[in-house]
């Protein structure tokens, strides 16, 4: 095995080091204590879903590297339309943030992401990093969609009109649609 310069550790020491070991530990701990189910494909990669009410659920992938604890999460695929002002309200957005930002892929793909030293990580900053995900993913998946989708919003609507079909779940969009509250 050769010796890592970076951190003294042989590569492929089994176990990691003692920092990578006490983060897998408090990101298992945290998925526990908030009664999240998580997949494990590999030593220190976790992906669980979080619930919401708007989006359904958000996939959330942590991993325990040698030195950080990274967190990526999918919000919402690129915009149709409105592109501007799709990406202004998440840069602007963005200043207001705990913990994740937003930012996008090579596709214009939406995510969020978070990167903690190993020693920040504990159960309670990982609990804070997973409500901060979802209260932006989920908190806001009404607003991007109306930023970036509204014309495909009101075909939806139309089609489902045209064919007697349930509208109940694009009632949040009504002020797009001109569907009337009752």
């Amino acid at each position: 095995m050769a010796e890592d310069v970076r951190g003294g550790v042989p590569e492929g020491a089994p176990g990691g080091a003692p920092a990578e070991e006490g983060a897998r530990r408090a990101v298992e701990q945290a998925l526990a204590e908030a009664g999240l189910e998580w997949e494990s494909p590999r030593p220190g990669t976790y992906v669980t879903q979080l619930p919401g009410t708007r989006k359904l659920s958000t996939t959330c992938q942590m991993v325990v590297g040698r030195h950080t604890l990274s967190l990526n999460a999918f919000v919402v695929r690129r915009p149709d339309e409105n592109h501007e002002a799709f990406y202004r309200w998440l840069l602007e957005r963005n200043l207001r943030l705990y913990g994740v930002s937003y930012g996008v892929d090579r596709l214009g793909d939406v995510y969020l992401n978070a990167r903690l030293p190993l020693a920040a990580v504990s159960p309670a900053e990982v609990d804070r990093l997973l409500g901060a995900v979802v209260e932006n993913a989920d908190g806001s998946f009404n607003t991007l969609l109306e930023l970036g989708f509204a014309t495909s919003i009101r075909k939806e609507y139309a089609w489902r009109v045209s064919r007697g079909e349930s509208t109940r779940n694009l009632a949040a969009f009504s002020h797009l649609t001109g569907e009337r509250e009752s």
